[in-house]
């Protein structure tokens, strides 16, 4: 519960403080330090580094709450130095780079904003909303660099979406045989959707098949340029709005073909 893998536990203290709500709670700090091992690695990179100082002295990471009981790790931060990344706190096995809270931590958080609404990651976390998107990001990066969203993309769909009440948008790709979205970033031309293919690159584009797509000009003209072998799809949203007026009686009478043997009395 506490994330303290590869970690060596020096102590555990319990004392109470007072919640967001001004009440007591009662509050655990384990005192912990990383193992042999694991200690003086660069916290961006990751590999063992001559120390250089002490840092800022000891500090805390909020861990999973015990039930009531609020739980946080205490260590001390020194920084070492590293020839890529220069002066940098020295990574910990139980959090991430520059974060407040453990791992465990962070992932619990990142999967309750996937599942739940804003208020209840905020409530049962204790957390501030601006907090659950700083976690987003750091999970999100970290698994991003572990996979390679844009893969054995053969049949995407294009479209846009708005966010801050319609005044700003976001491009963003899925792929149609997982069902996943690979790609998203803000705009609304050209330029934006051409940022997708110059990350997809040449060799990749060539095994395109197919796109979906609104039919804005502004994505079937990149379409055409990076990807001219791909089949430009209608989009099944706007296919059905086109063929929506049809779906009623006097649509479908309309559009049958006139025959003296179907039985049919047109209006």
């Amino acid at each position: 519960m506490l994330g303290c893998e590869n970690a060596v536990v020096e102590a555990v203290d319990w004392h109470q403080q007072a919640g967001p709500d001004g009440r007591l709670r009662l509050s655990v700090v384990a005192r912990v330090r990383p193992r042999a091992r694991q200690a003086g690695r660069c916290g961006i990179c990751g590999k063992k580094r001559p120390g250089y100082d002490q840092g800022a002295g000891r500090r805390r990471w909020r861990a999973l709450d015990l039930g009531t009981v609020t739980a946080e790790l205490e260590a001390d931060a020194p920084r070492v130095s590293c020839p890529q990344h220069g002066v940098v706190t020295a990574a910990v096995p139980w959090a991430r780079h520059g974060a407040g809270h453990t791992r465990f931590f962070d992932e619990q958080v990142a999967w309750l904003a996937c599942v739940t609404s804003k208020t209840t990651v905020t409530q049962l976390m204790g957390i501030s909303w601006r907090t659950v998107g700083a976690i987003i990001e750091r999970v999100g990066a970290e698994q991003l660099a572990k996979a390679d969203m844009l893969a054995g993309l053969t049949r995407i769909g294009i479209d846009e979406i708005s966010y801050k009440r319609g005044h700003k948008y976001l491009v963003v790709i899925v792929d149609h045989d997982t069902g996943r979205l690979v790609w998203a970033a803000p705009g609304r031309d050209t330029a934006t959707v051409g940022k997708f293919f110059d990350a997809l690159g040449e060799q990749r584009a060539a095994q395109l098949t197919h796109v979906s797509a609104d039919g804005a000009e502004w994505i079937a003209r990149v379409v055409a340029a990076r990807a001219p072998q791909a089949v430009l799809c209608a989009d099944p949203f706007y296919g059905d709005l086109r063929v929506m007026p049809i779906l009623t009686l006097p649509g479908l009478l309309s559009a049958l073909p006139a025959h003296p043997e179907a039985g049919i009395i047109r209006a």
